[in-house]
């Protein structure tokens, strides 16, 4: 597992070993929805730091361009690169992303052209390569449009240039995982003050689903320290930051002292949090052992072996709900599928609870029982012990992880006067952790 040393290593290694780690990631993993679970290769290569920013979009050689025309009859513009390969650029879409200052505004990134000026229709007059590798565009109107031939290369419309860009931008790739895992660890104060931990860490996060942070302070806060490192906190009706603790008239079964099953949190909201942290302040004197599976692994698991019921889990709303008094009183419902799945097919989240899956069931009376079935094989699935990670949190512990993706629960435990368990959490979104990521990432290639 990589360590507090990952800063310090993940500059001339990456240097170093670049294409090695490429040829080793292709040659033990496959990836998305039919991704194998997370080989030795991948444990030993990726996850101590030292390559973990192979993944992030490294700056690529400087592409020329040979030569430029216009194909008027397709309405499209053809780039030949120098190495060879061919783009091509639609005519409307060059127009509607002019780049010159009074189709963008340059210091936002944003585009200024409004679209009932945009002509869809629109041919060219002229196309040329600049001497200084552009492309210039002049349009029937004599608007001149000039492209970087970079910004160009980015944007190819061919599937695998699309592929590869989505991929820079979202990093959807995920290493799948059983109960041989060894979760990723690094050192708390190293991601909060350098910025090579804070991207081996979030990258991390993004393809294995969970994090360690080992060496925090064991007193409240320290969450919320972390995610202003990332960005601002998600506010929920349980507050900014919520108290894990045994708790009369608890609001929450997390707030007692009985096992809690695997799950997801806040499926009772539409857009559940996406990013989940957890900080030990105290541990139970007996019991309390946290677990964890990949729950985007175990749909996998469940599609192989049991189709039908993976067809029921994905097209199938069903209630949540969570009523109660914290921050503020709520009285929550909500309608998920238990897995969903993007227009390919892809599993890109799982919205699980048993405690606040809702009494109503607003199914037709025949698909009832076709429920409770495929849901009770995606459960028993998940409980397999081959699937499960069992961890013991103790003080200054932080566990990061996707909540998304993995479904979490813990072992019942003993409460004494003198020992309280206690843990402090928190929620972020995918959102502003991408965002950090991608920040991360521009400022680490540009100290490369």
């Amino acid at each position: 597992m990589w360590m507090s040393t990952v800063a310090r290593s993940a500059l001339p290694a990456l240097q170093r070993s670049t294409s090695l780690t490429r040829q080793a990631l292709r040659a033990c993993r496959r990836l998305g929805p039919t991704a194998a679970p997370l080989p030795p290769c991948l444990i030993s290569l990726h996850l101590r730091g030292r390559h973990t920013l192979e993944s992030a979009s490294l700056p690529v050689s400087r592409h020329l361009v040979r030569h430029v025309r216009a194909l008027d009859d397709d309405r499209q513009m053809e780039v030949e690169w120098e190495d060879g390969g061919h783009s091509l650029y639609p005519f409307t879409w060059l127009r509607d992303n002019c780049q010159c200052p009074l189709c963008t505004l340059q210091s936002a990134q944003a585009r200024m052209l409004l679209l009932a000026d945009l002509d869809i229709h629109t041919g060219v007059d002229v196309v040329e390569v600049t001497n200084d590798n552009k492309v210039s565009i002049v349009w029937p109107d004599q608007h001149i449009s000039v492209f970087d031939a970079e910004w160009l290369k980015k944007r190819c419309f061919s599937p695998a240039a699309r592929q590869a860009t989505q991929e820079e931008l979202f990093l959807n790739r995920r290493y799948y995982w059983d109960s041989t895992l060894r979760i990723p660890s690094a050192d708390f104060d190293e991601v909060l003050r350098d910025d090579k931990a804070a991207l081996a860490w979030l990258l991390a996060l993004r393809r294995v689903g969970m994090v360690y942070l080992k060496g925090a302070p064991a007193e409240q806060g320290q969450v919320a320290r972390l995610a202003e490192r990332i960005g601002y906190l998600r506010l929920t009706f349980y507050g900014h930051t919520w108290q894990v603790q045994d708790k009369p008239m608890a609001n929450n079964v997390a707030y007692t002292s009985g096992k809690l099953s695997l799950h997801t949190d806040y499926p009772a909201l539409h857009f559940a949090p996406g990013v989940q942290f957890l900080h030990c302040i105290n541990q139970a004197k007996e019991g309390g052992e946290s677990e964890v599976v990949d729950g985007f692994h175990m749909a996998e698991q469940l599609q192989r072996e049991d189709p039908e019921a993976f067809q029921t889990l994905t097209s199938l709303r069903v209630d949540f709900t969570d009523t109660g008094t914290d921050y503020c009183d709520f009285m929550l419902q909500s309608k998920n599928c238990i897995i969903d799945v993007d227009a390919d097919g892809r599993v890109v989240k799982i919205n699980y609870n048993n405690a606040t899956r809702d009494s109503v069931l607003d199914l037709p009376v025949h698909q009832v029982q076709p429920f409770y079935r495929a849901l009770k094989a995606y459960v028993d699935i998940m409980n397999r012990p081959e699937n499960v990670v069992t961890y013991r949190m103790e003080p200054g512990d932080i566990v990061t992880f996707d909540n998304w993706r993995l479904l979490h629960g813990r072992k019942s435990y003993i409460s004494r006067l003198e020992r309280l368990r206690h843990l402090e959490g928190c929620y972020l979104d995918w959102d502003e952790v991408m965002s950090r990521l991608r920040i991360l990432r521009k400022a680490v290639h540009e100290d490369l």
